[in-house]
């Protein structure tokens, strides 16, 4: 069996290029298990990258401090961090915190036990707590407040002041490892975790970290989860083959979707909001029409491709992590065959490829030049995304999907074809 089609050859597909690699001192005598890095992520307005570095560890970089260290040919990150103008911050009391120089500040923090999920969420005072009677609160998230979670081995979650390293909060309810966490991206602080005690559950930060909400529905671990861009759609994976879609202002259950063939571990919806991208142990990220429920592309990493059986088994292709570029035009996928894929969503053949060994997680940068990728060493390995333009009309299609359903498009009054493209279904 082989990583690529018949049509394919290896040596003809593009290598990204390797800019960097931040790693995890080794201490005598350290023992492998516990040094995983199972987490990456950046932080919205591209200010910060963390990930955790294994044995409790979560490091925050400042990422321009990172790409200083980085050669670029297209290095040109514009974040809120890298402007000599902000010369401070606003801490969770309402005070000022200052940062010398204007520049943010690197933080090692300890979590105090494993550390297998984490995410960035930023305030926007406008969205109100949904617990509405409620006229104290322990904490004042001003508009430039940025938060880090960290789900934990022992099943709490901690809430982290991003430009101070001070804990905030510590949650607890789940029962069972915190496998992972994602913010709404609408800044309303509103927190979801996914942990192997089988549920999710709903957290208000806007309200002293009340739980909202459990979601029961999964009968085995759940792995993953990622929002909407507009915050109205959960999307949660888990063993058993699970894909679930959630309304988030209802908080039931919109379907499931079907067609992997084993544990799905990691999912990521396109920014227009119109896909949403599965990667499963089965050798297969599957990019699907959430809003119909439809499989609109496979992404093969093993040829031929297996029977279910031998998908649904121990096989040694499994996808780790899959990711979309900010742009909408990329996905990245690593498995255990020891390669990092960049696809474009137009063809079923990887556009680049690189090496990694024992690869867990992957990310794109805030603005999508720089593919994150974390090992089981606790390292972090570092590539330009392959460069490309993207064309007016995908723009124009990004611009209508994040407004549209696909429901909506397929009852305008055009052609087709074009129909056809600004439902991907000609991709």
């Amino acid at each position: 069996m082989a990583s690529f089609p018949e049509s394919v050859h290896e040596n003809d597909i593009g290598k990204a290029k390797f800019i960097g690699e931040l790693l995890v001192p080794v201490a005598p005598f350290d023992q492998k298990s516990g040094r995983e890095a199972w987490t990456v992520a950046f932080a919205p307005n591209g200010s910060y990258l963390a990930w955790s570095q294994g044995h409790r560890i979560v490091r925050l970089i400042p990422w321009t401090q990172c790409l200083k260290n980085f050669s670029l040919g297209h290095c040109g990150e514009g974040t809120e961090a890298s402007n000599p103008e902000h010369l401070s911050r606003q801490g969770s009391d309402g005070g000022q915190v200052v940062l010398a120089g204007g520049e943010p500040r690197e933080h090692t923090i300890d979590c105090g036990d494993t550390v297998w999920g984490l995410a960035f969420g930023s305030s926007v005072p406008e969205k109100q707590s949904r617990c509405v009677n409620i006229e104290w609160h322990r904490f004042k998230f001003g508009q430039d407040q940025l938060l880090l979670a960290t789900g934990l081995n022992n099943g709490r979650i901690k809430i982290w002041d991003v430009y101070t390293g001070k804990l905030l909060l510590n949650l607890m309810d789940h029962t069972d490892v915190v496998r992972d966490l994602t913010f709404a991206p609408d800044g309303s602080l509103m927190l979801v975790s996914a942990s192997r005690d089988k549920t999710l559950r709903v957290w208000d930060l806007k309200d002293d970290g009340n739980m909202v909400k459990v979601l029961r529905g999964h009968q085995n671990w759940v792995y993953c989860t990622a929002f909407s861009p507009d915050s109205s759609i959960l999307c949660s994976v888990g063993a058993g083959k699970a894909v679930f879609l959630w309304n988030m202002d209802q908080y039931t259950l919109i379907r499931k979707l079907e067609g992997h063939h084993h544990d799905v571990v990691s999912c990521d919806f396109s920014p227009d909001g119109a896909l949403l991208a599965t990667a499963s142990y089965d050798t297969r990220v599957i990019v699907w029409d959430h809003h119909k429920g439809t499989n609109l592309l496979e992404l093969g990493h093993l040829f031929p491709p297996p029977s279910p059986i031998f998908a649904g088994g121990s096989n040694d292709r499994w996808v780790r992590s899959v990711s979309f570029s900010p742009d909408g035009r990329s996905i990245a996928s690593i498995t255990d065959v020891r390669l990092v894929r960049f696809w474009s969503i137009e063809e079923r053949a990887p556009q680049a490829i690189a090496s990694l060994s024992n690869g867990l997680c992957c990310a794109f940068s805030a603005e999508g030049s720089v593919l994150a990728a974390g090992t089981r060493d606790g390292s972090m390995h570092f590539w330009e995304s392959p460069l490309s333009v993207s064309s007016l009309q995908h723009m124009c299609r990004m611009a209508l999907r994040r407004v549209m359903t696909t429901q909506q498009v397929e009852t305008l009054a055009i052609p087709t074809p074009l129909r056809d493209y600004l439902t991907y279904k000609v991709i």
